[in-house]
């Protein structure tokens, strides 16, 4: 799986949304890792479960029509790569790779680039990569942007990715419009424009992408680049928490919170906190145990607050605000709590299960 960076600049952005400044990590916290999982969907082939597979050495078109049914046309090598047997599929793709067809290189890229059955090979990858990207693979293009960004397998070329990325965004990559458009709100490799990052980072998000729904959302709410909507906004970042994005659920719950685009909702508020404590992000933790403390919106519990409050504490976010409202916890109260925090997710032996969301 592979991730993709938000830009310096974004995260300036971001900053100024409206969260509680005593709730913000301290230095040291551990960042919340974001980003958008590399689509195997977007190979043309149908998508099939990836299973194990029981014979190497068996005919990959037989088990294609096994899997996807004998009136549907299937393509030998990318069935061969959906059921796991990546060494046919690399025997069966390097000849039509060789020809010319774009499909089959970036498959081949695919393979080295992972280390799919062979040795990863990430300078042979990007080889493979720049020949599909050259015969309009936009998967191809886009993926070998993200090498140059990152160094990976290609000297670091940001200059060099920012083209690719753009190319790959005119050829209709959803992930290539997101990135370019984090590039023109740094405004170092590609030209700084707000407006025309809104327009490409609103494409992404319509497009179902949970990043640029999260970003596109604050953007409306901030105005930036884009006539405020804060309606709108927090319809976008409530789409992105949907999908899993972490950071998403967090200034979710705040929205609800603070009743900032959406109706205030202490409820709802709490789950979502919940949900991003759960999942392991320090910010919901702390904010989460601080409504657990304080019985807002949520049936006080000093015990599980004092345990959410030792897993922030854990990625390095203090809290005096917190510490206060858990001052006068009773010295076992803690302890049983803090051993909580020791074994979560699992209960310690004999101990209580983790509070209900």
């Amino acid at each position: 799986m592979r991730s993709l960076r938000r830009r310096a600049a974004l995260a300036a952005l971001l900053a100024a949304a409206c969260l509680p400044a005593a709730a913000q990590p301290q230095p040291g916290a551990e960042a919340q890792p974001e980003g958008v999982p590399f689509q195997l969907e977007e190979l043309p082939i149908p998508v099939a479960p990836v299973l194990p597979p029981a014979d190497p050495n068996a005919d990959a078109l037989a088990i294609s029509k096994e899997v996807f049914g004998p009136r549907l046309r299937v393509d030998a090598a990318f069935g061969a790569f959906q059921r796991g047997f990546f060494l046919t599929a690399l025997k069966l793709a390097r000849p039509r790779a060789e020809a010319g067809d774009a499909a089959a290189q970036t498959l081949v890229a695919e393979i080295y680039a992972k280390g799919l059955g062979v040795p990863e090979n990430l300078p042979l990858a990007s080889g493979w990569y720049a020949r599909a990207s050259e015969n309009g693979d936009v998967l191809a293009t886009f993926e070998l942007a993200l090498m140059y960004q990152e160094g990976r397998g290609v000297p670091r070329n940001r200059a060099r990715a920012a083209e690719l990325f753009a190319l790959a965004a005119a050829r209709g990559s959803v992930p290539a419009k997101y990135n370019l458009g984090l590039l023109h709100i740094e405004g170092t490799y590609a030209a700084p424009d707000l407006g025309r990052a809104a327009a490409l980072i609103g494409e992404a998000a319509e497009a179902g992408m949970a990043e640029a729904q999260y970003d596109y959302g604050t953007m409306l709410i901030e105005g930036a680049g884009v006539a405020p909507n804060p309606r709108e906004g927090a319809a976008q970042i409530g789409r992105a928490a949907e999908q899993g994005l972490t950071a998403a659920q967090v200034d979710y719950a705040t929205l609800l919170y603070l009743g900032k685009g959406v109706p205030r909702d202490l409820g709802e508020a709490v789950r979502w906190y919940a949900r991003a404590a759960e999942a392991g992000d320090p910010v919901a933790q702390n904010r989460y145990a601080k409504l657990l403390a304080a019985g807002e919106g949520v049936a006080p519990d000093l015990e599980a607050a004092a345990m959410w409050r030792a897993l922030a504490r854990r990625q390095g976010l203090t809290d005096p605000v917190l510490d206060q409202l858990l001052a006068a916890i009773p010295a076992a109260t803690l302890a049983r709590a803090e051993e909580r925090a020791r074994f979560w997710p699992t209960p310690p032996p004999g101990g209580t299960a983790a509070p209900p969301r």
